[in-house]
């Protein structure tokens, strides 16, 4: 495969995704055992966000089984010592148990099974909700699972153009829309800076950014300090 001078679909260099191996995309595109679905674009915001998680044995949660091939795909992209979990309402989704993956069954807005997972598994590095794409489940998901991520975790949530379609709860500019909870964390984030009109909270504590996409929003979390701002000047004369 094209290494530096290999582009993207948008023309953009994927050394400046951090692509370095094409491996999301080649087994994608190569898949011919477990049923995978997937949007093609999401594989480069994949890369960019979680390439850091390679080698290091992190935990990913995985809301949404379906067929269980991206199980499968982000235990054989994070490397031997990481574990997937997947959370799903369907019992068959069992099957795609194995080695280094475990599947809990019940709904990503029961406390019980949120609590049952963090019970068995206390730290989580990566939560990816591919789950029912319905406003009030993308929403309990992450309240329940965003701060008891690793401090350095990544939250990400897949397939939110059914922010905008009514028959998921969305609706472009609906207060129930997740997408409009998300930009009222764009707020959160930059609390500091609205001169008390926003209060600083534990959100902004914990998260350096957050990264919008056609379709998904990554939330990457960094614990934060006091913003200072510093001015650089000639030395006088």
């Amino acid at each position: 495969m094209e290494r530096s001078n290999a582009m993207d679909f948008n023309g953009i260099p994927r050394e400046d995704l951090c692509e370095t191996d094409g491996f999301l995309h080649r087994y994608f595109l190569d898949n011919s055992h477990k049923r995978m679905n997937k949007w093609y674009h999401y594989f480069d915001i994949y890369t960019r966000h979680l390439h850091r998680f390679r080698g290091r044995s992190p935990v990913l949660l995985e809301i949404g089984v379906m067929g269980g091939g991206s199980l499968q795909m982000w235990r054989d992209y994070l490397g031997p010592d990481s574990t997937v979990i997947g959370l799903d309402i369907n019992p068959d989704c069992l099957q795609h148990q194995g080695e280094g993956i475990e599947v809990f069954i019940g709904s990503q807005d029961d406390p019980a099974v949120i609590e049952a997972i963090f019970t068995k598994h206390p730290r989580l590095d990566v939560v990816i909700d591919d789950g029912s794409h319905l406003m009030p489940h993308m929403r309990a998901s992450f309240e329940m699972l965003y701060h008891r991520l690793h401090p350095t975790g990544t939250y990400i949530v897949e397939d939110t153009h059914t922010c905008y379609w009514p028959e998921y709860g969305g609706g472009l500019g609906k207060p129930q829309s997740f997408m409009e909870f998300t930009k009222t964390k764009l707020d959160e984030l930059n609390a500091v800076h609205t001169r008390g009109a926003v209060p600083v909270s534990l959100f902004t504590r914990s998260t350096q950014g957050i990264a919008i996409y056609d379709s998904i929003v990554v939330f990457e979390r960094r614990p934060q300090g006091l913003r200072q701002a510093h001015v650089t000047r000639p030395m006088p004369e």
